[in-house]
């Protein structure tokens, strides 16, 4: 039996680069590249059978759950802009490494004939869907309150709150009872920054969209669950989540000490994911580095 690790010292500890890149990011191109657990997550058939469309799945978390459901024995499909298909590529490659199929969809959420479709896209090229987890997010940071456009808040609402909602519509024509969906919230929903209002508005409302549906979803056999991240190193931090002065010591006021990788979270989306949650729904599960949700 492997000895415990200590978590403080378990990944990357030291500060990040000022780096810059054009949203939404490109993973490879990355300074200090995120583990999204590539190597380091090690799978064991959790989820064999199963069909997952992860949106945002080309990087960061959303690549994370990805590969950990390719590893736990699922075909998975991702969605991702494309600006980011050198990423998705890669996704690819794991995935089929791990010996399962992997599909590409790449598209825009803001529009919602695509948005809506995507559901169905992902059922067609998978033979059927029973995991689907909303992962893909706008955050973008502002420097001051009055830098708040209307365009601003409209683009982050549209992928962060109207996106979802369109897709669950869509997703509960098709998905067999037993399935499962998964939101990814944040830490933003319980302890929001400033800089970041617009985005963590729209995480209060994916939380609040979880524990209004879980009794609708529920009664078709659906589990509707969220985890709630907290600092995590992703591309979203690079190319504007963050203003750049914060992204040197990004993480380090966690009770851990450092911000997060990725791979940290693959663990809880394939719980969700697994018939081992059977019992749990209308839950937010906070992977924070140790700060409250409530």
């Amino acid at each position: 039996m492997a000895a415990p690790k200590d978590p403080r010292k378990e990944f990357y500890t030291g500060e990040f680069d000022k780096q810059k890149q054009e949203y939404p990011g490109v993973q490879k191109e990355m300074e200090q590249i995120p583990d999204c657990g590539e190597e380091s997550y090690k799978g064991n058939g959790r989820l064999s059978g199963r069909k997952a469309l992860v949106t945002g799945g080309d990087s960061g978390i959303g690549r994370a759950a990805a590969i950990a459901y390719a590893k736990e024995g699922a075909d998975v499909a991702i969605n991702y802009m494309e600006d980011e298909q050198a990423d998705a590529e890669q996704v690819k490659k794991v995935i089929e490494g791990a010996g399962q199929k992997a599909y590409l969809l790449p598209g825009d959420l803001r529009d919602e004939k695509f948005a809506r479709q995507l559901i169905h896209d992902a059922n067609e090229a998978l033979g059927g869907l029973d995991t689907l987890v909303l992962n893909a997010s706008m955050q973008q940071a502002v420097e001051k309150f009055a830098d708040y456009t209307a365009e601003h808040l409209e683009t982050t609402y549209k992928i962060n709150v109207v996106a979802p909602v369109l897709q669950m519509q869509e997703a509960e024509k098709i998905m067999p009872e037993g399935s499962s969906i998964i939101i990814t919230t944040s830490i933003q929903s319980f302890s929001p920054s400033a800089h970041i209002a617009d985005y963590a508005m729209t995480k209060a409302s994916q939380t609040n969209l979880i524990k209004s549906q879980a009794q609708h979803f529920m009664d078709k056999g659906i589990r509707l669950n969220g985890v709630a991240p907290g600092p995590i190193w992703t591309p979203i931090q690079i190319s504007g989540g963050q203003l750049q002065d914060f992204l040197p010591e990004f993480g380090q006021d966690s009770f851990i000490g450092r911000s997060g990788q990725p791979v940290e979270l693959a663990g809880t989306y394939v719980h969700l994911a697994s018939d081992e949650s059977s019992f749990t729904t209308g839950q937010v599960y906070g992977v924070t580095g140790g700060a409250p949700i409530n």
